[in-house]
Formats: C-alpha cells, structure tokens, sequence
C-alpha cells in the first residue's frame, strides 16, 4: 500500500522526507503520534494536486477512516523574517 502512495507522491514532484516513528522530544512533551510522514512538493499546487487525485483517493480514505491523523501544509517562508534565506512570511 505505501509503495502505491509513494509512487503517487512521486507522479506529483513530491517526496518523502520522512515517514518516523522514532519520535524523540527535545522541548515539550511527545506528541500522541506513532508516525510522522514529512513530504515535499515543489509547489502548492502539486500538493493539492496530490491530495486531490483520484488514485490517492482510496489510501486517504483507508487512512481517515483507521487512524486519527492530521495533514497539513506549510511553505518554506519565514514569518519572524530573521532567516534570509527564506522569504518572508
């Protein structure tokens, strides 16, 4: 089954930075999570892209409907501004 999601992620630029569940807390409690997955896309629109396509759509499926997860977006910019490599927030 992830190879399959995988190959979706790939088909849209994307790939995995990490799919961990050696989840270790450096500040903060840990988190009440088994897995995090952390993937980049090269543009927002190749995420949604991702999400929206119909292969994909029985894994998001299969995963709403079997474990309590979140998927979130964020882009590479810096909202406090003091990272000049990144643009600003």
């Amino acid at each position: 089954m992830h190879n399959k999601v995988h190959d979706i992620v790939h088909k849209h630029g994307g790939k995995y930075l990490s799919r961990s569940g050696n989840i270790t807390p450096i500040e903060g409690e840990l988190p009440d999570v088994t897995v995090i997955a952390l993937v980049e896309f090269p543009t927002v629109d190749a995420a949604k892209a991702f999400v929206n396509d119909p292969d994909y759509a029985p894994f998001a499926k299969a995963r709403q409907e079997g474990t309590d997860s979140n998927f979130y977006m964020i882009d590479d910019t810096d909202l406090a501004q003091g990272v000049p490599y990144h643009p600003p927030g």
